[in-house]
């Protein structure tokens, strides 16, 4: 059992919160200020004994896929939540980019082998404003595959202006494992030191993870450039003396392997395996510069507040230095003919939520869980029978899914609506024309008997 039993609104148990991002999972109860724990998003196949990613079955059979789950979601409730996952309600905190199969066949994992009472799929970068209390921003997560941001206007995320690059945590590990393998070396138990390329041909992802979150950072802007003039310096590439005097490097550590052998990191290492988060590419395209290109495809009444607006989460967020350098880019770059005659507002603004950046969205899922308004946003299992796929949040043509005046926002088919309907002029007595012309005398009932459904491209009256 839990460490505490907690009751939601209306004698309901507080619903599971989940966050699955594709390196970490958050998960916890609603009204709480944290998770109750943070798991890799893997899990070990009985069959093999392999531990494989979530991600790794994203385009894959949904039937494996569907195995996959169901061991994941079993040692989420039973090993980490300990509870009943028949008493609670569930809210999933899901990105843009997350593949509707996935989404289909997570929900059918919950309604069919987990029987949940429902099941509720927000946006992340919408549940990031419930923690500010705001509702215009511009979210940028900075996640382990790549890196998204999303303009939010008044509670409407602005689709067309959304922007993504495969930069993040995996592409620092790749720079890392480079790097390390190319300058690294490790000093045996009898004294001598061999290069690591000797001792191992790959660095295992989770000994990466570890060197990065325990001795990398970020480094300024001016730091960065005066270590690629002595770079480009060195190379030839330009004049010796227009580069300047290189800066000290920072202090080399030692990581212990298996006891026996310590690998040597340089402190060159430390602070170039994250430049590539603002390297920009052959389209000169950066971290920072997706903020930029982001504002601009939005509506020109709304850059400068959303520019003063800004969110930043992800895991790779927690970096040292990351938000100190990417103001110092966002200033830089704003002053560029690309972007100056363009953006004309005065300054960037950055909030600060009051959680950690990688636990931001699962925080704003527990504020909207413990609130009277999941229940009414939530689907049930009924839902899957409906049609092909689930109803995504960012589809208009689902605005009346969710029908008003039959049965309290519940989903339904059109055949139930007709029976419900026929139902209504029999007790009344009323045919269709009657029932509109009594609606209008009235001013009620209208509402209720007339429901216009686009998802299905029908009408009934």
């Amino acid at each position: 059992m839990p460490l505490f039993e907690t009751i939601g609104l209306g004698g309901e148990k507080t619903a599971v919160v989940i966050d699955i991002g594709t390196s970490y999972t958050k998960l916890g109860f609603a009204g709480e200020c944290g998770p109750r724990a943070i798991i890799p998003s893997e899990v070990k196949i009985l069959q093999t004994g392999k531990v494989v990613r979530l991600e790794d079955y994203y385009n894959t059979n949904q039937d494996e896929l569907f195995a996959v789950l169901v061991e994941f979601l079993h040692q989420m409730y039973f090993r980490y939540l300990l509870i009943n996952p028949r008493d609670r309600r569930v809210l999933i905190a899901e990105s843009v980019l997350v593949p509707t199969s996935f989404r289909d066949t997570l929900a059918k994992v919950f309604f069919r082998h987990f029987e949940v009472p429902s099941v509720m799929f927000a946006p992340s970068h919408m549940l990031t404003l419930l923690t500010l209390g705001i509702n215009t921003a511009l979210v940028m997560d900075v996640g382990y595959a790549d890196t998204l941001v999303l303009p939010i206007y008044e509670g409407v995320a602005v689709l067309g202006s959304w922007q993504s690059l495969p930069l993040g945590g995996r592409a620092i590990h790749k720079r890392l494992e480079s790097l390390l393998l190319a300058e690294s070396t490790v000093a045996t138990e009898g004294g001598s030191e061999l290069p690591l390329s000797s001792i191992v041909g790959t660095v295992q992802e989770e000994m990466l993870e570890d060197i990065k979150v325990r001795t990398c950072f970020v480094c300024s802007m001016e730091r960065s450039r005066k270590v690629q003039d002595a770079a480009m310096a060195q190379l030839g590439l330009i004049d010796p003396s227009q580069a300047g005097q290189p800066p000290t490097p920072p202090p080399s550590v030692e990581f212990p392997l298996d006891g026996a052998k310590i690998l040597k990191i340089n402190g060159s290492i430390r602070e170039s395996s994250t430049e590539v988060l603002f390297e920009q590419d052959n389209e000169l395209q950066s971290v920072a510069t997706l903020i930029l290109d982001a504002i601009i495809k939005s509506p020109i009444d709304t850059r400068k507040e959303l520019a003063e607006n800004l969110v930043v989460t992800g895991g790779t967020a927690l970096l040292p230095g990351f938000m100190h350098r990417l103001m110092q880019e966002l200033n830089t770059l704003r002053q560029s003919p690309k972007y100056s005659s363009k953006l004309a507002f005065g300054s960037f603004k950055i909030h600060n939520p009051p959680a950690q950046p990688n636990c931001v969205p699962w925080l704003g899922g527990a504020i909207f869980a413990a609130t009277e308004a999941l229940a009414s946003h939530s689907f049930t299992k009924d839902i899957q029978y409906e049609g092909p796929h689930i109803p995504d949040w960012c589809s208009l043509n689902n605005k009346d899914f969710f029908t008003e005046g039959v049965v309290e926002k519940t989903p339904v088919s059109l055949p139930t609506l007709r029976k419900t309907l026929e139902a209504i002029k029999s007790s009344t007595g009323l045919g269709a024309k009657g029932g509109k012309e009594s609606g209008k005398e009235s001013g009620k009932g209208s509402a209720a008997t007339t429901v216009k459904l686009e998802t299905s491209g029908e009408s009934t009256t």
